[in-house]
């Protein structure tokens, strides 16, 4: 399975996320019941993350911010760890910089969602970066057949 070894870390942060998912709505709903701004949570109508976050401690809001992280720059190493797979390079360095990928990525959730130091968080966020951009580049080699 080696040129599959790589989804192993993509699946970890799949369910790293819905992780984050639980953790939100266990920290949110049980904040707007609570809330003196919110009368009752069942009748809210149209209101978006922003008017929801001024009605609730900046600790619950913190679990929506990272969960919604979680769909940004994710995206794209599912979309590398897919072709790498495919492509039979999922193994090996590829399969290690996933995990570190995932690793970095759970810590600065971690971070986020408990301190919220911004210069941490920015710095696993920068080294994640890094990491996510020797995968695409390992994915250039092969698709792009250049020879180093």
């Amino acid at each position: 399975m080696n040129g599959l070894d790589i989804l192993q870390p993509a699946v970890a942060l799949m369910i790293w996320t819905m992780i984050m998912w639980a953790w939100m709505y266990a920290t949110r709903i049980p904040a707007m019941n609570k809330s003196p701004d919110i009368e009752d949570p069942a009748k809210l109508v149209g209101s978006t993350g922003a008017s929801l976050r001024a009605k609730l401690p900046e600790k619950v809001s913190w679990k929506a911010d990272n969960y919604n992280h979680l769909h940004e720059q994710p995206t794209v190493f599912y979309a590398v760890v897919m072709a790498l797979a495919l492509l039979d390079q999922g193994g090996g360095m590829n399969a290690f910089l996933a995990w570190i990928y995932t690793g970095l990525r759970i810590t600065h959730s971690l971070v986020q969602v408990t301190a919220n130091k911004v210069i941490v968080r920015f710095v696993l966020f920068a080294l994640s970066s890094l990491v996510l951009i020797a995968l695409i580049f390992h994915a250039s080699i092969v698709v792009f057949d250049i020879h180093i």
